[in-house]
């Protein structure tokens, strides 16, 4: 079967129309929260609680991980700048050299924790591009497996996740400790 196209030029006229402001309310919602307080990042390397409550694996000088609240799979974690910076070109050149030096731990640590067939290494920058915290640069990395997804999903809207968040910290921290 070959791919069906619907053609909608009355959709450019929207395109063209955004004035770079959120096109998804439920985005804006999330990421306009308490912007008073800094990013959402911001807020949670800023947290007054312990690392395993906040989800935070290891602290850097300039940036830090955590694990993703809203998982695609267990052991999802993200490398976020410590500052809030929106896409790559922002960060300076030893905050860019130690963020990708921890995307390397970080999927060395997911390699220990999770021995998976396969690892998603990504970042999402703007929210055309699916960037739920677009304010923040973060470099998503996750392991995965052949078959880990499945109906589910795209029938139900759910994910299905075979450990707690707490399980996938203590994991992830003790593979992270062992680098």
């Amino acid at each position: 079967m070959a791919l069906e196209r619907l053609w909608a030029p009355w959709r450019s006229i929207y395109v063209a129309g955004l004035d770079g402001g959120d096109s998804d309310p439920d985005a804006a919602a999330d990421s306009d929260a308490g912007q008073d307080e800094g990013t959402l990042f911001e807020r949670i390397l800023a947290a007054c609680e312990p690392d395993e409550k906040t989800g935070i694996l290891w602290r850097g000088r300039s940036c830090f991980v955590v694990l993703n609240a809203h998982p695609y799979g267990s052991g999802h974690l993200m490398v976020v700048p410590n500052r809030p910076v929106v896409d790559l070109g922002d960060l300076t050149e030893s905050e860019s050299q130690e963020l990708w030096r921890t995307v390397t731990t970080a999927v060395a640590a997911i390699r220990r924790a999770y021995n998976p067939e396969g690892i998603n290494v990504g970042i999402n920058i703007g929210v055309a591009a699916g960037a739920g915290v677009p304010n923040h640069l973060h470099v998503h990395c996750l392991p995965r497996w052949q078959g880990d997804t499945n109906f589910t999903t795209t029938v139900a809207e759910t994910r299905v996740l075979p450990e707690p968040l707490s399980e996938s910290w203590a994991k992830l921290k003790r593979a992270w400790d062992e680098s």
